[in-house]
């Protein structure tokens, strides 16, 4: 498998959540590299980035949905856990001493583009209503920027 080159389809339009998806890109391209050179220390590293790194996206990514009471936001929690699930049982056959890298690359590169073109595109509409509510509501004027000031902005 070569490099996962990232595309207009991915985007979801959420900057954040595009610049997530894009660091787990090149993760899935730096596993490719470590492949390509044979160097499982690299390969290694690289697992344990991805994990962690892709754990705390999903986290954030669920409270996005929860907090825009997103209506599958369970469901898709529960994708996630599938998910991870699946590459915690890589990650500890690599531990074993197994080459699993190329497995490992395959998944995450199809995975990873099947999910964001179907999966998160679904909860993109509620997001982004979710966060265009608090932007509103952090204007001037608005109920969060109205308490802030009374509690910070009082010795202004």
């Amino acid at each position: 498998m070569a490099i996962l080159k990232w595309n207009a389809e991915l985007d979801t339009g959420i900057d954040v959540i595009d610049g997530q998806h894009r660091r787990i890109v090149d993760y899935v391209n730096q596993l490719h590299e470590a492949r390509e050179h044979g160097d499982a220390a690299a390969v290694g590293e690289v697992i344990e980035s991805t994990v962690e790194y892709t754990l705390s996206h999903f986290a954030f990514e669920e409270s996005l949905m929860e907090d825009a009471g997103y209506p599958l936001s369970k469901p898709h929690k529960k994708v996630h856990e599938l998910f991870v699930k699946r590459v915690a049982d890589l990650r500890m056959r690599f531990r074993a001493g197994e080459d699993i890298s190329a497995e490992l690359h395959g998944l995450l590169s199809r995975w990873l583009v099947n999910h964001i073109r179907n999966d998160d595109h679904d909860y993109v509409e509620s997001v982004k209503r979710s966060m265009n509510r608090l932007a509103a509501e952090t204007h001037e004027g608005g109920w969060l920027s109205r308490s802030l000031g009374r509690f910070f902005g009082a010795g202004r």
